[in-house]
């Protein structure tokens, strides 16, 4: 995996989220909460980790799926797993 650094990675993840929540990237702060605030629903929360999965190859147990609360959540997540 490339180095990638901290905003790469947030825009990267925010563009995943946003087409897979069908949302203006504009909308998806790192504090907005996906649920509550875009209307992600639980089936849009496996999709982005199954992209996250995909784009970075790497695993991420289902059992972190309640990180995937906000954009926040899913960078550190990301993060997370690709050191």
């Amino acid at each position: 995996m490339p180095n990638t650094d901290a905003v790469t990675l947030e825009n990267e993840l925010k563009e995943i989220v946003a087409k897979i929540v069908e949302v203006d990237p504009e909308k998806i702060t790192p504090e907005a909460r996906f649920v509550e605030d875009l209307g992600m629903d639980s089936m849009m929360a496996l999709e982005i980790l199954a992209a996250i999965e995909k784009r970075y190859k790497i695993q991420v147990p289902e059992d972190k799926i309640g990180k995937i609360s906000n954009l926040a959540g899913v960078v550190s997540l990301t993060r997370e797993y690709l050191s």
